[in-house]
């Protein structure tokens, strides 16, 4: 099995996209160290969500990114925005690398080394450890605070962060509908008390 640097880079061929090398490897770092603690073996295990294992996580993220790498290029043409592709692309690809800390609870323990407990908790939103580990590996604060995308969790919202919202409801509401039949929202009333 591949190191999990080797995992990350093949699994996000977005990453190309970060014109920012620097940028580019800390983001990869945050992978990293996300999946070290969160005790994975393979990036390709986490699911998409805690209830929802027929996607992977790996597959929406990068549904996400190219979501919103295909809004910014209609908002530059229709719209004469300027949105920043390296931190959309970022904040993208780092929007839920906290399900490493988050879903370690919710798998087969046999796809799992020893998560770090430290670390390790349902209790905290993937989108608020994603932020930190967004911050701890040195991303940009522009990056850091188009992570967070559940309502309420960062007060002043930047056209990046939107992007990254919206491509993440866009990709969410198609992934709840073929697996189960039901829109976000209706999966987000459904089960909010146990997520």
């Amino acid at each position: 099995m591949a190191d999990h640097e080797t995992q990350v880079r093949d699994a996000y061929p977005e990453l190309g996209e970060i014109g920012d090398v620097a940028l580019r490897d800390r983001v990869v770092e945050a992978w990293v160290l996300g999946l070290d603690r969160g005790g994975w073996r393979d990036i390709e295990d986490i699911p998409y969500a805690w209830n929802i294992h027929e996607v992977a996580n790996v597959d929406h993220v990068r549904g996400v990114t190219k979501i919103a790498i295909e809004s910014a290029t209609i908002q530059r043409e229709f719209h004469g925005a300027d949105p920043d592709l390296d931190v959309i692309v970022a904040a993208c690809l780092l929007h839920d690398v906290g399900k490493c800390y988050e879903y370690p609870s919710f798998v087969d323990d046999d796809i799992l080394d020893e998560p770090d407990p430290t670390y390790v908790s349902e209790e905290i939103p993937h989108s608020i450890s994603g932020y930190a580990l967004a911050h701890e590996v040195g991303c940009p604060l522009s990056v850091q605070r188009a992570i967070p995308h559940f309502l309420g969790e960062v007060p002043t919202r930047t056209l990046e962060a939107e992007l990254v919202k919206s491509a993440n409801s866009a990709s969410s509401n198609a992934i709840t509908e073929a697996t189960m039949g039901i829109t976000l929202q209706e999966w987000v009333e459904q089960y909010s008390q146990t997520s």
